[in-house]
């Protein structure tokens, strides 16, 4: 059964990220909604999750806001380090980084991370069911709503970095398989909710970093209009909705 529903996340990842490709004439607008997205994944859903699942204390503070905040810097020293050895390698060769001095490894790391999570939201979805059809159907709701999410941000953030379209094409049918290969593997075995909190939590400091200090200043840079700033909003609100449905 988780197999099959796991199936429905396959198409609503693929769905997220063709909306996403569709409107590059209003490419602000895309970066404001996936900032808000992302916001909303990490302080709505990931976060809460990663506390519940691990929330035992190292020396008075929570493991998971731990790994958070070492997800956050890891993100941000992988970037500064890339950066910097792109811009020396291109120094010596005379030649610049990706669009706008991006590095487009960046962008694929940080889908492989999203591809990571959505492996991880299969394991869930496997093992509520087996917990029992209640709540399997719970996680279900939650898992295939906002795999939209998830399809959008690993498409968006591909492209940001200045990765070609067919390479953001492959990390997103990678993104919608993932889900159907985390639910498979549960017949096998069942993953210890501890370590699945840890990752969580470390997850969650990696894509808050992507949407504060890449997505969210990208999308305001050029266009300053309100009407980003409401598609940020709602992005947010909209992650809330399906939490709150899922509960």
């Amino acid at each position: 059964m988780a197999v099959i529903v796991a199936l429905g996340a396959f198409l609503m990842t693929l769905a997220g990220g063709w909306t996403a490709q569709r409107v590059t004439d209003r490419r602000h607008l895309v970066l404001g909604l996936a900032g808000g997205l992302m916001l909303g994944v990490v302080g709505l859903d990931l976060l809460p999750e990663a506390m519940n699942a691990a929330g035992q204390r190292v020396f008075g503070v929570p493991l998971a806001l731990l790994l958070f905040v070492a997800g956050f810097l890891t993100a941000h020293v992988v970037e500064r380090l890339l950066a910097v050895r792109q811009a020396a390698h291109g120094a010596e060769n005379g030649t610049a980084t990706g669009a706008g001095g991006r590095v487009p490894e960046v962008g694929l790391t940080a889908a492989a991370a999203m591809v990571g999570h959505s492996v991880a939201d299969g394991v869930a979805l496997g093992a509520a069911f087996q917990v029992g059809g209640g709540m399997g159907v719970a996680v279900a709701l939650a898992v295939i709503t906002h795999d939209f999410a998830d399809g959008f941000n690993t498409y968006t953030l591909t492209r940001l970095y200045g990765n070609a379209r067919r390479r953001a094409l492959m990390m997103l049918f990678a993104d919608a398989a993932a889900p159907v290969v985390g639910a498979a593997s549960t017949l096998l075995f069942i993953l210890p909710e501890e370590p699945l909190g840890a990752y969580l939590g470390f997850f969650g400091g990696v894509l808050l970093y992507l949407a504060a200090a890449e997505i969210l200043p990208e999308a305001h840079h050029r266009h300053p209009a309100l009407s980003t700033l409401m598609c940020t909003v709602g992005g947010v609100a909209g992650i809330w909705l399906v939490v709150g449905l899922a509960d």
